[in-house]
C-alpha cells in the first residue's frame, strides 16, 4: 500500500490537517475514521479499514485531528470542540460524495456523534468503535481532590498512559469545553441507523456506556454488540472481522 499522506488548511477553522484518501473509487459513498484521544491515522484499525474499503470498492478517509499525528497543533491546546471542527472540516472540504459512512474510535465516537448530529442530511450511518462521549466529564469526576486543585492551580493534570510512556495530559480548557459539549444527559437527535462494538473488558470506557448510548439515540436502528473477552482496543482478528461485516451492512444501507 503507497503512502498517500495529503495535507489542506481548513477554510473555516484555518488549521492544517494531515489526511489519508484511498484512489478514488466509483462509489456514491465515503467512510470517514474518526480517531481516539491522541492517536493517529496510522493506528490499526485505521489501515484495516482502508485495505476493506478498497476491496468493497468505496471511497476512504482517514485523518489526524489538530495536534495528533502528522497534522499541525500542539495536542495540548486542543478541545473536542476543535477536533469536531476538524471532522466537519474534513466532511465539508475534502469528501466528494453525497453519502457518508461515520465510523468513531473511542473518543471519535463522540466527535462522530457531534458531526452526525450536525450533520444529517450527509452522514447516511454511523459505526462506533468503544465510543467515550462525556468522557473529559467522566475524567474530571474521578480526578481525587488534589488532582482538581491541580488543574485549578497550573491549568493542566497529568496521568499515566497505558498506551505510551508519555501521560495524558487534561487541560482546564479541555475539561471544561467538553462539558459544553456533552451528550448524554438527553436525547440525542440521531435517526441513521448506529452500529456500535463494545469490549466487556475495556478498561477505558465501561461497557454500560454503550447501553446508555444506545437509549439515548432516537434512531431505531442500534444494534450493540458487547463481546465478552474485548478490551479497548479492539484491533483484535474477530473483532476487525465483526467491524468488516458492520461496515458491509451499513455501506449497503448507505446506498
Amino acid at each position: 500500500m503507497t503512502d498517500n499522506l495529503s495535507r489542506f488548511k481548513s477554510k473555516t477553522t484555518q488549521r492544517s490537517l494531515a489526511y489519508r484518501k484511498n484512489k478514488e473509487k466509483d462509489s456514491e459513498v465515503t467512510v470517514v475514521f474518526c480517531g481516539g484521544f491522541k492517536s493517529d491515522m496510522k493506528g490499526t484499525k485505521a489501515s484495516f479499514l482502508e485495505t476493506v474499503c478498497d476491496d468493497m470498492g468505496v471511497n476512504y478517509i482517514r485523518f489526524d485531528y489538530s495536534g495528533h499525528g502528522e497534522s499541525e497543533g500542539e495536542f495540548v491546546d486542543g478541545t473536542i470542540g476543535d477536533w469536531y471542527e476538524d471532522t466537519v472540516s474534513i466532511l465539508n472540504e475534502i469528501v466528494d460524495t453525497k453519502k457518508v459512512v461515520l465510523i468513531g474510535s473511542s473518543m471519535g465516537g463522540w466527535v462522530s456523534l457531534l458531526a452526525a448530529r450536525e450533520n444529517p442530511a450527509l452522514v447516511k450511518s454511523l459505526i462506533l468503535l468503544a465510543p467515550a462521549p462525556d468522557f473529559t466529564r467522566d475524567v474530571y469526576e474521578a480526578f481525587s481532590d488534589a488532582q482538581k486543585n491541580e488543574l485549578l492551580i497550573e491549568d493542566m493534570v497529568k496521568i499515566p498512559n497505558d498506551y505510551s510512556d508519555e501521560p495524558y495530559i487534561f487541560t482546564r480548557r479541555l475539561i471544561d469545553e467538553g462539558e459544553r459539549n456533552c451528550l448524554l444527559d438527553k436525547e440525542i437527535p440521531i435517526s441513521v441507523p448506529v452500529s456500535i462494538i463494545q469490549g466487556m473488558k475495556d478498561a477505558d470506557v465501561p461497557w454500560e456506556k454503550a447501553l446508555k448510548i444506545s437509549d439515548r439515540l432516537e434512531s431505531e436502528e442500534v444494534s450493540v454488540h458487547l463481546l465478552k473477552n474485548s478490551g479497548h482496543s479492539l484491533s483484535g482478528e474477530n473483532e476487525l472481522d465483526l467491524l468488516r461485516t458492520e461496515l458491509e451492512k451499513s455501506v449497503a444501507y448507505s446506498m
